[in-house]
């Protein structure tokens, strides 16, 4: 089709981390978490529109995996006052993966 882009056709970069607990996951690397998305810290963060496959691990109760497509909507560079990293909004999370973000929401 002239014109439309084919999205699953994008190149898309892959987040993947493992973390010891829940707490590691938020405070090394996740400064903000929500129903909707995330702020991941990185000193190197993506440019905006770049879709991201999602996977962290962590031990909640036991392993759990966050799991989904993302696409970078914001961008903190390194250098300045605050921390760099970059805003991802959830665009398609495993269910699982959204219950274990409901309730690590409840927890906090």
């Amino acid at each position: 089709m002239t014109g439309t882009i084919d999205r699953r056709a994008e190149t898309r970069r892959t987040i993947n981390h493992e973390f010891r607990s829940v707490e590691e996951f938020i405070g090394e690397y996740v400064v903000n978490l929500s129903r909707g998305g995330v702020f991941i810290r990185s000193d190197e963060p993506l440019p905006v529109g770049t879709r991201v496959n999602l996977r962290f691990t962590v031990i909640f109760e036991d392993l759990e995996i966050i799991e989904g497509i993302g696409e970078v909507v914001r961008t903190v560079e390194p250098g300045g006052e605050a921390t760099s990293g970059m805003g991802v909004v959830f665009v398609e999370l495993s269910q699982i993966g959204r219950d274990l973000v409901e309730r690590i929401l409840v927890r906090r």
